[in-house]
């Protein structure tokens, strides 16, 4: 199974979910049977670290994202991953623009795909203070537990058995 979460400029949002995804999925142990990445719908910040918060942020809660460094989402990442995780509506849009025409569906809104309660976007905290950063940590923080919860329940999800 393959995971991308996509924000718009990954380097805050997506590389939290990225950090969070990768925590949840060591702890269930199925550390090298779900692969995670993270990308952008912008080339604003390509070849850069996530922002200090955002580092700082994940680090507060066991994850290390520093080593990290932004990329665009591009097309042929619809025939890598089987699920792009977007963080709102906008980076949705965004994905479903650029994906094949067979590939769309790979493309979801993270939050209602996983029927969470509560808004139906990760916000983006980066022009916020550190009370915004945490509060999208919680959220990404839940996002990644239920997707590990919901792909481990999947028979066909590729994770479960041998």
């Amino acid at each position: 199974m393959r995971l991308l979460v996509v924000c718009l400029g990954n380097i805050c949002r997506s590389p939290m979910g990225e950090g969070a995804l990768r925590q949840q999925i060591a702890q269930a142990g199925l550390a090298g049977r779900i692969e995670v990445d993270s990308a952008g719908t912008s080339d604003w910040h390509i070849g850069r670290a996530p922002d200090p918060r955002a580092i700082a942020c994940a680090g507060r809660h066991g994850a290390d994202i520093s080593a990290l460094k932004a990329r665009q989402l591009l097309r042929e990442d619809f025939s890598h991953f089987d699920l792009i995780l977007c963080a709102d509506q906008s980076n949705l849009d965004d994905a479903r623009a650029i994906a094949p025409a067979d590939s769309i569906d790979k493309a979801v809104l993270w939050l209602p795909w996983l029927g969470l309660e509560g808004p139906a976007s990760v916000p983006d905290p980066y022009y916020g203070d550190e009370r915004d950063f945490e509060h999208s940590w919680s959220l990404v923080d839940a996002a990644a537990r239920a997707t590990v919860q919901r792909l481990s329940a999947t028979v066909d999800s590729g994770i479960i058995g041998p």
